[in-house]
């Protein structure tokens, strides 16, 4: 028989959201280690919160939002809003009921502000890390360091001189005046963005356009391929070696040595003798090019060595990951602490989704 084409209405619904998300579904799992790791954040959550006044949102549920519009690549909170209105999976992993409001877009994005005072992105990553069952897939032994551009949310044409008006004449053509840099010598000493002056003019490599941008770097474990530490600096030449030291540090142990894999912009005499001094084996890769490598034979000669600089570009994967899935090829912040825990935050976000894989793979 032939159904009917109409829509029966019910005078009530009963919907129970866990039977409706199948038992094998990939966010189960995710969920249960973003659960896991918000339980043990609760103490920093209350310190960010006065006991009087009406309650906000839940920083759990806030956090656990923001991890699917990463997942899922929801470019704006508004677009978040409406996806949590009527996707039944959104709301189950939330933690929205069926009959629960969906949170105004300003107010959503205004709770969130209020996580960047207590440096929640990094302790969140470092919570997912810090779980029994991500502990036993970690070593301290081989890690691998690399660093990103992530472009700032700051147009060049807002890269004027520091001495000189901030808003130039009209000359028609409404607010998106057409410019011309020909011949014009700019610079980070004479010149910064009216729209984010922490966003740094910064090319890549010889025959690249020269962006706004900051720099994103990120430590990984090489058994496992998960970010163990991250952080976000302005961008200029040394900003790389500079966070790779801060971020092995902790690792450095002179009676049992670690490796660090890097790319040949790590090849620095005086950042391979850090590593040293650390008790940190620098497994660079050797920049020949017209000058001498500060690694020699002693380092070379070794069969680790050539599996760390195999092994150090899976970094780029989650590079790939947090820049075209998450969203941040492209800065959706301003500043170095808001771009900065955006990034932190999808480093984690980053980790979630390999746990899956790895804990499905694993015996």
């Amino acid at each position: 028989m032939r159904g009917t084409d109409k829509r029966a209405g019910e005078l009530f619904s009963y919907v129970d959201l866990e039977k409706r998300v199948r038992p094998d579904h990939p966010l189960r799992l995710i969920r249960d280690f973003a659960n896991a790791a918000l339980v043990s954040l609760s103490s920093d959550f209350a310190a960010l919160y006065s006991g009087l006044g009406r309650p906000s949102i839940a920083p759990e549920m806030l956090l656990r939002a923001m991890l699917l519009q990463a997942f899922y690549s929801i470019r704006s909170e508004r677009q978040l809003m409406e996806r949590l209105e009527f996707d039944l999976l959104f709301r189950w992993f939330v933690g929205l009921g069926v009959d629960d409001p969906v949170w105004n877009h300003s107010t959503f994005s205004k709770n969130r502000d209020r996580l960047l005072d207590g440096a929640i992105a990094a302790k969140f990553l470092g919570a997912v890390l810090a779980q029994p069952r991500v502990k036993k897939l970690l070593s301290s032994d081989h890690f691998s360091v690399d660093g990103t551009l992530i472009e700032a949310w700051a147009s060049m044409k807002s890269f004027r001189p520091k001495d000189g008006p901030h808003d130039p004449p009209p000359e028609g053509g409404g607010r998106n005046q057409d410019a011309d840099f020909h011949g014009e010598k700019r610079s980070n000493a004479t010149h910064a963005s009216a729209t984010d002056p922490e966003a740094r003019l910064y090319r890549k490599g010889a025959g690249k356009e020269a962006r706004l941008c900051f720099m994103g770097h990120a430590l990984m474990e090489n058994r496992s391929g998960l970010l163990v530490s991250s952080c976000l600096t302005p961008a200029d030449g040394h900003a790389e070696r500079v966070a790779a030291l801060a971020m092995i540090e902790v690792y450095g142990d002179r009676s049992r040595a670690a490796t660090l894999g890097a790319d040949k912009g790590f090849d620095a005499q005086d950042f391979v003798n850090e590593l040293r001094s650390m008790g940190v084996t620098p497994h660079v890769a050797q920049n020949n090019a017209g000058r001498r490598s500060a690694i020699d034979g002693r380092t070379t000669r070794h069969e680790g060595y050539g599996i760390s600089l195999r092994i150090r570009k899976r970094i780029e994967e989650a590079f790939g990951w947090i820049k075209t899935v998450a969203g941040l090829r492209k800065s959706r912040f301003r500043g170095v602490e808001r771009t900065g825990w955006a990034f932190s935050f999808a480093a984690a976000a980053y980790n979630l989704i390999r746990l899956r894989k790895l804990l499905a793979a694993s015996p």
